[in-house]
């Protein structure tokens, strides 16, 4: 009886060792095919400029093509769904702005997929949001522009990336504040709002710095404020927002790379050690910085604790603000 549990407990040993051999073979295979960077912003916004930005090192290092899908529409949550829905195997990485991970659960009465379940790899960049208004708009600081939306309730036209986006939320959050009403407009990404408002369709947008500043150094808008407790180093005449009397609008945007749930920690830990490798080159900080977004390339926990916060952040200024999306 002895020798037969001994030999059944070898069996069972054996087998053990055998499926974490395999799973440790099935992890270090990765990666064995094209990868995909679902993004669920438009082509040419900063979303999809970042990801492309780390695609390139990340293609050479790990010798397959990786392909950038734009799956845009629903604030982001089509993109997410796909990229929730792929095979955990790390050859779907969704890198997003904050919507889907931290914001849209508080917004949508219900999503086909479950945020939290995302696994998270690292944070890209950040990058302060702006109080952008058209050239043609009569007024040169933030108190002018209360005073202009106070005189014309109902008649300032403010757009955004879509409902539930940063900008919108800002623009939400400014119109608490200040005892407002606006306008907004939709859009499907940050590209065709500044469009519209070079065309002289949209009169505000509390977009980034990297989406304002051509722009602006052009002199074809105006920045009124940095929504930041800091100045921008590449706006530095641009004065903060408390410096404006509105201490507390405070928005910044940030872009994060994360993993279809169910992903295994020993693949996440590999993908997200050869992101912030990348994310560390001193070129791609230079092309960050040249958007005048900052690289973060945080650690998973960090990236993790992180999109924590900020869903806890927006979920309180959305339930404040009353904003819904169905």
């Amino acid at each position: 009886m002895v020798g037969l549990a001994f030999r059944r407990l070898a069996i069972v040993a054996a087998f053990g060792l055998l499926t974490l051999t395999g799973t440790a073979q099935a992890q270090s295979a990765f990666p064995s095919q094209p990868i995909k960077f679902i993004v669920p912003f438009p082509a040419g916004g900063i979303n999809d400029v970042l990801a492309r930005i780390v695609a390139d090192k990340l293609q050479a290092k790990w010798g397959h093509p990786i392909i950038i899908e734009q799956k845009t529409g629903a604030g982001g949550n089509i993109g997410a769904d796909l990229a929730a829905q792929a095979a955990p195997d790390g050859h779907t990485i969704f890198v997003t702005a904050p919507g889907p991970l931290a914001i849209n659960q508080s917004l949508y009465k219900q999503l086909t997929y479950k945020p939290e379940d995302f696994v998270p790899v690292t944070v890209l960049g950040g990058v302060p949001n702006l109080v952008i208004v058209k050239k043609e708009l009569p007024v040169n600081s933030v108190k002018e522009l209360i005073e202009l939306v106070k005189k014309n309730p109902g008649k300032i036209v403010f757009g955004s990336q879509g409902n539930g986006a940063t900008p919108h939320l800002t623009a939400n959050m400014f119109m608490s504040m200040t005892g407002t009403q606006m306008v907004h407009v939709p859009y499907r990404g940050e590209t065709l709002v500044l469009n519209d408002m070079l065309g002289g369709h949209v009169d505000l947008f509390f977009g980034n710095v990297s989406a304002a500043l051509a722009l602006w150094r052009d002199n074809k808008v105006k920045v009124l404020a940095v929504l930041d407790k800091k100045p921008s180093a590449a706006m530095p005449s641009v004065p903060v927002i408390a410096e404006q009397g509105l201490p507390d609008l405070v928005s910044t945007g940030w872009f994060a790379a994360a993993l279809p749930p169910k992903t295994p920690l020993q693949l996440r830990d590999q993908i997200a050690k050869d992101f912030i490798e990348a994310l560390k080159l001193p070129d791609v900080q230079a092309k960050y910085r040249a958007l005048s977004v900052e690289p973060v390339a945080g650690t998973p926990a960090e990236t993790a604790a992180f999109i924590r916060d900020e869903t806890r952040r927006w979920g309180e200024v959305i339930k404040k603000t009353g904003v819904v999306v169905d």
